[in-house]
């Protein structure tokens, strides 16, 4: 039975993390040509902002996982260097660490809460690099389209 918590947990927060970063990048596509006053430069700096904001968004919405999870000791615990603060700042912290796939190891999750930061690293591996994708594409629309204005200015 705590498998089986533990997976619809862990599906649960993957899912909206996915399905929250397909949103934000859909939005950026949609209404990043909508703001044509703005150099092609700053779009893309726009788009670093928005993909930034939602990795943290996503990260938070993990520890916030993480810290619903711990309320039940059955699911398991932290160990390690914990802060005086309060848990929810160390949740916080192991998302973040475990999201950008860092694992320093400093905080490390116990019993079924460990499966968690499994899907975590996967989740976060996978909507790093699809946000790298998105910018690389970006900068090659907005800054090929620059590139051929400066050309035909000095023309």
């Amino acid at each position: 039975m705590l498998l089986i918590t533990a997976f619809l947990i862990n599906g649960s927060l993957a899912l909206t993390a996915i399905l929250l970063h397909y949103e934000v990048l859909f939005q950026l596509d949609k209404n990043l040509p909508r703001v044509a006053h703005i150099a092609p430069r700053f779009r893309v700096l726009i788009g670093v902002g928005a993909v930034f904001m939602a990795h943290v968004l996503e990260i938070w919405l993990f520890a916030l996982g993480y810290y619903f999870t711990l309320q039940f000791p059955v699911m398991g615990g932290l160990v390690g260097n914990l802060s005086a603060d309060g848990i929810l700042l160390d949740c916080a912290y192991l998302s973040f660490v475990t999201f950008t796939t860092l694992g320093y190891g400093e905080i490390v999750a116990q019993g079924y809460l460990r499966y968690l930061t499994g899907v975590e690293a996967l989740t976060g591996f996978m909507l790093i690099t699809w946000s790298a994708s998105f910018l690389f594409i970006e900068m090659q629309k907005y800054w090929t389209v620059y590139r051929t204005n400066q050309t035909k200015q000095y023309k």
